[in-house]
């Protein structure tokens, strides 16, 4: 595919375009983590890869070419993963070595990791939908449906009755299931 073509599509958000995409950039990246970190790593630092690049790519401008960018994606997170693990520090990491190594290496978890990066487009959309409720409404859903707050222990944080936390939160869930229905969400 055109690589202009694709980089549309990813900044619309385009599923089959994040599919696309790490299909054909996993196994690279994967080769290129494998020089900062350890194997039981490898399928953390390549989520949060793709999640950067979910996360960053309408701010790709075209300067160079996607993979340059990609690469440097992949570059700056196995820093910050040799950062971090200041106890381990990786000795004679080669920048300039070749990104196309590790062609037709298909990392472990690329069903997960895909998978995770539909789920985030998933729960941006979620995310904007929720905004359109009312504040406490959305007080209400994340800190029983998201957190797992108990009633009671949502009625006194809130410093609210009981019976009223239960009213209002189901009708919360009401307001948000027809919001969900009408994006075709659920």
């Amino acid at each position: 595919m055109n690589e202009k073509k694709l980089i549309e599509r990813l900044k619309k958000k385009d599923t089959e375009a994040f599919e696309e995409l790490y299909n054909q950039y996993a196994p690279k990246i994967y080769a290129t983590l494998r020089k900062f970190v350890d194997q039981s790593e490898i399928e953390d630092a390549l989520q949060e890869v793709f999640f950067k690049i979910f996360k960053g790519i309408h701010t790709f401008r075209g300067d160079s070419k996607l993979s340059t960018w990609i690469y440097q994606i992949t570059i700056n997170v196995g820093k910050d993963l040799i950062r971090k693990k200041k106890n381990n520090l990786v000795e004679n990491v080669d920048l300039t070595e070749n990104y196309t190594e590790g062609i037709g290496i298909q990392p472990e978890s690329d069903i997960n990791v895909s998978k995770e990066v539909l789920d985030e487009l998933q729960m941006e959309k979620i995310n904007k939908i929720m905004e359109r409720l009312s504040e406490e409404d959305r007080i209400l859903i994340k800190l029983r449906d998201i957190d797992g707050f108990s009633y009671d222990e949502i009625a006194e944080k809130l410093n609210k009755p009981l019976g009223s936390v239960k009213s209002r939160l189901h009708y919360a869930r009401k307001k948000l299931q027809k919001l969900l229905k009408e994006e075709n969400l659920v």
